[in-house]
């Protein structure tokens, strides 16, 4: 039970944390500093939930041509440099990832 009203409890938290700022955002003027800032923070949030997957596939920094998962992982950046198309990004290192460990299976 205690589980679960923590659940909730953590749920109201966070739901009135991002509330209250969406509720607040048209009564003041965010600086252009700041505005320019939070463009970068998706591509932030994004590198730090991917690069520890691609660089430390078992826990310990693996940045050899061994690590299947890092090549990969180059070649979903290079596709999303060249077309910038998620889905195409997306298909690309799977199918890189797949074709490399099938390469290294066989």
């Amino acid at each position: 039970m205690s589980l679960w009203l923590l659940i909730i409890g953590m749920t109201l938290i966070t739901f009135a944390n991002r509330a209250s700022f969406i509720l607040m955002i048209g009564r003041f003027d965010l600086p252009p500093l700041v505005r320019r800032s939070l463009r970068y923070v998706p591509a932030a949030a994004i590198t730090a939930l991917i690069a520890p997957a691609l660089a430390m596939p078992a826990g310990t920094l693996d940045l050899s041509p061994g690590n299947l998962r890092l090549v990969a992982g180059l070649v979903a950046a290079a596709v999303a440099w060249r077309t910038h198309s998620a889905l195409f990004t997306m298909c690309a290192g799977m199918a890189a990832l797949f074709a490399l460990q099938a390469v290294t299976a066989g």
